[in-house]
């Protein structure tokens, strides 16, 4: 029997969630007693189709919405045009004039006569988009950093629309997010000011709570829930081409200040120059190597790999053997993911997604993501530091998991699943509650 709402508050919780009582959810009566009607959703995000880890968040939360209400109206504001179709979609933020003067004297006038009003519009048009929205649901996609900036898809955003939210009297639901790195005062305050403004907060990891609360927010008092990539319906296995093993090797053009607070060129080009130097020892030692991307921005690395590569004098032979096929969507990435043996990856969902399809994986970290999401998974001894790794270390870190692939593959297995059993059941508190 399915149930109630006060009941799952009282499900014990898996050990890697480490739950709070967080906010009081709302009271059963306010749902149970008014007439059933089709819910109107409103998800908040950076989608635009380009990175296929966002895109892979909506298409899971979409899929579990549409289990426990399929006829949801839904409605996507975002920094794009999402991949997920018959969605309406809004623009996170609208360029209403794009001139933008040099001169001092300029600028100042700009912002007077051009810039505050359009800002006023931009507030009154998004109280028209969420006037009849129910529940505005952020989950994830790596709003929760000023790293690219306040404005776009920075804090600022997430915070004027949580406003708007709460003036509407939407229910604001923050799901799996993650946090950080958060540079600036102004960022920080976005950051508490929205999410103190939700009616329920979940993290993906750890390192999110003690993040958060190393800036000054309390959120041991919330929920630890995993990335919702997890709850994607698992792919069936691709097939792979000839008989050698294949290495999925995730490349990802340089993360900058989303990696560290002071970024130089030096490490995105040792990060290269490294990776050469594996893929040419996976090419000696009878492995096939298969190019991947998480983003579309991520396609020029592959063609500099390519280029580094032929310079050290690649020979043709060996060039067929380098699997680079163009990454279209997320089902196209999932099944390029199931036709591999194992990844090597630096995107943080090109490794969920492997792990998700139960296939070992060495993660190049960028971020404290990464390092949590290997911690929980039981494999942070094949977590290497972008900003540090050498291709010594990283053929090292192979040989050891293709030693034990076969131990690892159960364990990977177990922990994606009760992992989607986590999720499961905060999809049945979050829309339940609707």
């Amino acid at each position: 029997m399915e149930k109630s709402v006060a009941e799952d508050l009282s499900v014990p919780v898996l050990e890697h969630q480490q739950v709070a009582t967080g906010p009081k959810p709302l009271a059963v009566s306010r749902v149970q007693g008014r007439e059933r009607r089709r819910r109107k959703i409103a998800f908040f995000g950076h989608f635009d189709s380009s990175n296929f880890g966002n895109e892979s968040t909506l298409k899971a939360i979409l899929y579990h919405l549409h289990r426990f209400h399929p006829d949801a109206e839904v409605t996507c504001i975002s920094t794009g045009r999402p991949e997920a179709s018959g969605i309406n979609t809004v623009p996170m933020t609208q360029t209403i004039v794009k001139w933008q003067p040099q001169n001092l004297a300029l600028r100042v006038a700009r912002t007077l006569c051009i810039g505050i009003p359009s800002e006023l519009y931009r507030w009154a048009n998004g109280l028209t988009t969420l006037r009849r929205i129910d529940t505005f649901i952020i989950p994830g996609t790596g709003l929760l950093t000023d790293a690219y900036g306040l404005r776009g898809w920075g804090p600022y955003n997430t915070f004027k629309w949580s406003v708007i939210a709460k003036i509407c009297r939407c229910k604001i639901i923050f799901v799996s997010v993650g946090a950080g790195p958060i540079y600036g005062a102004l960022g920080r305050r976005f950051v508490k000011s929205a999410l103190s403004l939700a009616d329920f907060r979940s993290y993906r990891d750890k390192s999110t709570i003690k993040y958060l609360i190393s800036i000054g927010y309390p959120a041991d008092n919330d929920r630890m829930h995993p990335d919702l990539v997890f709850s994607l319906p698992i792919p069936k296995q691709g097939t792979k081409k000839g008989g050698r093993p294949v290495v999925g090797l995730g490349l990802m053009e340089y993360a900058g200040k989303y990696s560290v607070s002071e970024p130089h060129n030096e490490i995105y080009l040792a990060y290269l120059e490294n990776l050469v130097i594996f893929v040419r020892w996976l090419l000696a030692h009878k492995y096939d190597v298969r190019l991947l991307s998480g983003d579309t921005g991520d396609m020029h690395v592959r063609e500099e790999l390519k280029d580094l590569l032929l310079r050290e004098g690649l020979s043709a032979r060996d060039e067929g053997r380098i699997i680079d096929e163009p990454v279209t969507s997320v089902d196209n990435l999932l099944s390029q993911i199931s036709a591999t043996d194992i990844i090597v990856a630096t995107r943080f969902h090109n490794v969920l997604l492997a792990l998700l399809c139960n296939k070992p994986a060495i993660s190049i970290s960028f971020h404290h993501k990464s390092v949590s999401l290997m911690s929980a998974m039981g494999l942070s001894e094949y977590c290497l530091d972008i900003n540090d790794f050498k291709a010594e270390m990283l053929i090292a870190k192979f040989c050891d998991l293709k030693t034990n692939v076969s131990k690892l593959k159960p364990l990977i297995r177990e922990k994606v699943r009760e992992f989607r059993d986590a999720l499961d059941e905060q999809y049945r508190f979050i829309f339940n509650e609707m």
